[in-house]
């Protein structure tokens, strides 16, 4: 099976090259070679590939950023998920899309299901909704994975930057009040390609999924796990991280205080359940310890 992978440089798309299966010959696109917002690429790119799906982890993430840069967000997050879509259907193959907990506002204390309301607080969470609108409205034959928190050894991430801090400060304050569950780009990787392999096999789903690594915790939680598993792996002492509220850390873009996500679907679907992201943490700092990034 030919499987395009756009974004093949993003955190998602690093593992999903990295963890493609005998069975996959993965054709990696980074932006360099793919700009997803122009859709004469696309066709120019894609069309001589030849692919029997195409995996779009090609995504404008920086969510502060995208205030300020609404144009360049709009063009990777909703135009190119429209240009692929557009290239899938003429085409007769599938798109699997890569979305976000950020469609949310993140207003009460259940988790998120597939069919609740939508109601982005900010660029990113916007525009990555458009992007999933777009694709819905031309192709029939699509999986969009949101998620959530995505952290790994490839990449920047708040993993990282947690690592780099506690080995710098004597101390951290780190926001408390704004839960989520935390998942390894590796684990997400995993799920893309057992959606892969359960469409290849006519089985499965189409439309939205949630996928995100359990149990859920805050920003704070995850940061004391990160210090820890350091610690663990013969790095530094922890650093104490002083809990702090998302007011007492103000940011260009509102964040939803509310991120979890219901995988109940997923798990239903194509048989994939939630992965532990502590077990996934350990995984990430020792990688990251032993490239020395």
């Amino acid at each position: 099976m030919r499987v395009a992978i756009t974004g093949a440089n993003g955190q998602v798309g690093h593992e999903l090259v990295r963890r493609a299966g005998p069975d996959v010959q993965a054709l990696a696109f980074n932006r360099l070679a793919l700009d997803v917002g122009d859709a004469a690429g696309v066709a120019s790119a894609l069309g001589p590939a030849n692919v029997d799906c195409v995996v779009n982890a090609a995504a404008y993430t920086a969510v502060d950023k995208a205030e300020s840069e609404p144009d360049l967000a709009f063009r990777v997050n909703a135009v190119g998920p429209a240009n692929l879509a557009e290239f899938c259907a003429g085409r007769g193959i599938p798109l699997i899309h890569i979305s976000t907990d950020y469609v949310f506002d993140g207003s009460g204390e259940d988790p998120w299901r597939e069919d609740d309301p939508v109601a982005p607080l900010g660029v990113y969470g916007r525009t990555k909704l458009e992007g999933e609108q777009a694709i819905a409205s031309v192709l029939a034959d699509h999986v969009i994975l949101r998620t959530s928190w995505v952290f790994g050894a490839h990449g920047n991430n708040f993993v990282k930057t947690m690592m780099r801090l506690g080995a710098e400060r004597p101390r951290l304050r780190v926001v408390a009040d704004q839960r989520g569950g935390p998942t390894p780009a590796a684990a997400i990787a995993d799920a893309i390609w057992s959606v892969v392999a359960g469409i290849a096999g006519g089985n499965g789903g189409r439309g939205v999924y949630h996928f995100c690594g359990a149990p859920a915790t805050t920003w704070h939680g995850l940061a004391e796990a990160t210090l820890a598993a350091v610690a663990r792996l013969g790095g530094p002492v922890a650093v104490p991280v002083d809990p702090i509220a998302t007011a007492d850390y103000p940011t260009p873009a509102r964040r939803p205080a509310n991120s979890v996500l219901d995988c109940a679907r997923i798990r239903a679907d194509f048989g994939i359940a939630q992965p532990d992201w502590r077990n996934g943490l350990m995984d990430v700092v020792r990688e990251i310890r032993e490239q020395g990034t």
